[in-house]
C-alpha cells in the first residue's frame, strides 16, 4: 500500500512539474508575441514576421504571413533552387559557362532593355560583359551580393514560369516569379515578383530539411546563403558564433530578410522578416534587426 502511495505521489509531482513547465513556456511565448507586436507597431510601414522552429515545430509565431509583398531580391532564392533542380535533371550543368550579356526582353511586349550599373549591387560583373562566365559563379553572385545582372541571365536560362511551378511543388502557394529585374514596363503595369512570409518560410524550411532538392544540393544552397554579404537585418545583433544562411531584398520602402539561423548548440530555426511602405528605410531596417534579436533571445531562453 505504501508503495502505491509513493508511486502516486511521484506521479503527481511529475505532472505538476510538467504543468508548470508548460505554463512557463506558454507565458514566454505570449511575452514574445506581445513584444514583437509592439516592435512591429513602432515601425511606420507594413511588416510580416514568420518564426518557425526546426527543432520544435509547434513553437512558432506567424504574424501577417499571408500579406503579399514585392519580393525584391528574395526571388533569387527560388531561382537558385530551380538551377539546382534543372541541373539534377540533366537540363544544364552548373559548371558550364554562359555568355554574359546586358540585353533582356520585357515580359510585356518583348522590347529590349538593359541593366544600369549604378542600380546594381555588383559593379564588377559589368566588366565581364561579352565574355563567358560559369553558372556557379553567376549563381553565387546572384545570392551573396545580389547581382541583378547575374539574376537576369539566370532567370532567362531557367524560365520564370518553371521557377514558380517548382515553388508550388514545394508548397509555396502564393509566391510568383514573373520576370527578371528592372523590367520597367512590367513594373509600370503592376507585373512584379511577389511573395508572402509564409511562402519564404516554406522555401527556407525545404532547403534546411533537404527537401528542396538533393541533399548535397541543399547543403550547397545553405553554404551559399551563409556567405550572404548584406547583413543589416537578421544577423545584425546576433553573436558571431551564430550562423545565418539568408537572403535579403530591398527596393524603395521595402526591406526583407529570410533565413535559416543555426545555433552553436545544434538547434536551428527559420525567420522571415518582410516590410513595405517604410516611411523611414534606415529606421525600419534597424527595428527589423531588433525583432531578429528578440526571437533569438526567446530561443536561447528555452
Amino acid at each position: 500500500m505504501e508503495s502505491l502511495k509513493t508511486t502516486f505521489a511521484i506521479a503527481l509531482v511529475s505532472l505538476s512539474l510538467l504543468f508548470s513547465s508548460c505554463q512557463e513556456k506558454n507565458s514566454k511565448k505570449e511575452t514574445l508575441e506581445k513584444t514583437i507586436q509592439a516592435q512591429i507597431d513602432s515601425i511606420d510601414g507594413t511588416v510580416a514576421v514568420a518564426f518557425y522552429s526546426l527543432y520544435e515545430p509547434k513553437d512558432s509565431l506567424l504574424i501577417n504571413v499571408d500579406e503579399k509583398f514585392h519580393a525584391a531580391s528574395t526571388m533569387k532564392v527560388p531561382v537558385m533552387i530551380e538551377l539546382f533542380k534543372q541541373a539534377s535533371e540533366g537540363k544544364l550543368n552548373l559548371k558550364d559557362s554562359i555568355l554574359l550579356k546586358n540585353e533582356f526582353k520585357s515580359i510585356v511586349d518583348g522590347s529590349l532593355y538593359s541593366m544600369d550599373i549604378t542600380d546594381d549591387s555588383d559593379d564588377i560583373i559589368y566588366s565581364q560583359i561579352g565574355t563567358k562566365v560559369a553558372l556557379t559563379d553567376l549563381m553565387h553572385s546572384m545570392v551573396t551580393i545580389s547581382s541583378n545582372l547575374a539574376t537576369n541571365i539566370l532567370i532567362e536560362l531557367v524560365d520564370a514560369q518553371k521557377t514558380t511551378a517548382t515553388m508550388r511543388d514545394l508548397g509555396a502557394k502564393n509566391i510568383d516569379v514573373l520576370r527578371g529585374v528592372e523590367d520597367q514596363k512590367a513594373y509600370d503595369k503592376g507585373l512584379s515578383n511577389s511573395t508572402t512570409a509564409r511562402d519564404l518560410m516554406i522555401i527556407m524550411e525545404a532547403i534546411a530539411t533537404h527537401t528542396a532538392g538533393k541533399e548535397e544540393d541543399c547543403e550547397e544552397m545553405i553554404a551559399i546563403l551563409k556567405e550572404q554579404q548584406h547583413n543589416e537585418v537578421i544577423p545584425m545583433h546576433l553573436p558571431q558564433a551564430v550562423e545565418v544562411a539568408h537572403k535579403t531584398g530591398s527596393i524603395t520602402g521595402v526591406h526583407h530578410d529570410a533565413g535559416i539561423i543555426y545555433l552553436p548548440d545544434g538547434r536551428a530555426y527559420i525567420l522571415v522578416l518582410l516590410s513595405k511602405n517604410l516611411n523611414d528605410f534606415d529606421q525600419g531596417t534597424a527595428k527589423l534587426a531588433k525583432i531578429s534579436k528578440t526571437v533569438y533571445d526567446y530561443v536561447m531562453s528555452n
